[in-house]
């Protein structure tokens, strides 16, 4: 297969992406699928890693940089805007049904962690996407909201300081979404971060593993599956492992969304297992193959 570095606008920002094409020939257009990564992740992680598999099963696939992340463009460096993250799935789409080489009948989207939440917001209205599916797909603002309730809605209410403190010339002010170090005490969920962000397994300098923190205003009124149901018709599979803490987004989500909908569940995973671990990942492309082979 071949990896191209591509770019296409939203908003006026430009995106940074990989779009990996198949090897083998083709008689006509070809079906694709667009993959996204975790929230401070980056296009070179466990998205390129999926995007890879999928070509080799004969998809062109597009990866990319969130805005404001990554390689992408937007100010300030790490700003996790849920409506933004959202549209930038609907630009991937419209840049792939452009393209001559591919079908803009046969466009599927995956979202892998926090992208498992902004990938069915967007197909909610996006109808180019014609299958929808996630890898341990999360809600990032209710994670966050739910992990320190109090404190999260101080963060929101210190957001529009922050941001006119910017405009004074002031640093960004960051979280680290990510620590530095672990220990026993740390719970096992936030290791599982550690192991995969902070060392040789899949750290990269542009995963950062921080948010601009006054991110929390834009998070907070934003709900991934509210709508959920919207999807239907159209396919939706929602792909988790049955170890995840994460596991109840996609549960309730599928729950939500009606009969057109599918959890899959992959015995003994984690969350961050289904990032890079076979036989985790390898169970999860086969679904995902057969999956897309159906409705694409």
């Amino acid at each position: 297969m071949a990896r191209t570095d591509v770019s296409f606008l939203n908003n006026s920002l430009r995106l940074a992406g990989h779009l990996y094409t198949p090897d083998t020939p083709a008689t006509g257009p070809r079906p694709a699928i667009v993959v996204g990564h975790p929230t401070t992740g980056v296009k070179e992680q466990t998205a390129g890693l999926y995007a890879a598999r999928l070509t080799a099963q004969g998809y062109i696939t597009l990866t990319f940089d969130a805005a404001y992340q990554g390689e992408s463009e937007g100010e300030p460096r790490g700003l996790e805007d849920p409506v933004q993250r959202a549209d930038d799935f609907r630009a991937a789409v419209a840049y792939l049904a452009s393209r001559d080489d591919v079908d803009a009948e046969r466009i599927g989207a995956v979202g892998i962690c926090g992208s498992g939440g902004y990938v069915p917001f967007a197909a909610q209205t996006e109808h180019l996407i014609k299958a929808v599916a996630t890898v341990s797909g999360a809600d990032v603002p209710s994670f966050f909201r739910d992990a320190d309730p109090e404190g999260f809605q101080r963060l929101v209410e210190q957001s529009g300081r922050l941001r006119a403190e910017e405009l004074k010339g002031k640093p960004v002010v960051y979280a680290g979404a990510v620590p530095t170090e672990v220990d026993d005490t740390t719970p096992a969920p936030v290791r599982e971060f550690f192991d995969y962000y902070k060392t040789s397994r899949a750290g990269h300098e542009r995963a950062t593993g921080q948010w601009a923190l006054r991110s929390a205003q834009l998070l907070d009124q934003f709900d991934a599956f509210a709508d959920v149901a919207k999807i239907a018709p159209r396919p939706l599979v929602m792909i988790v492992g049955s170890e995840a803490f994460t596991l109840h987004y996609s549960r309730d989500a599928v729950a939500a969304a009606g009969d057109t909908a599918e959890l899959y569940v992959i015995e003994g995973a984690t969350h961050v297992d289904l990032y890079d671990r076979d036989p985790y990942v390898a169970e999860a492309v086969a679904k995902l193959t057969d999956f897309f082979g159906k409705h694409l």
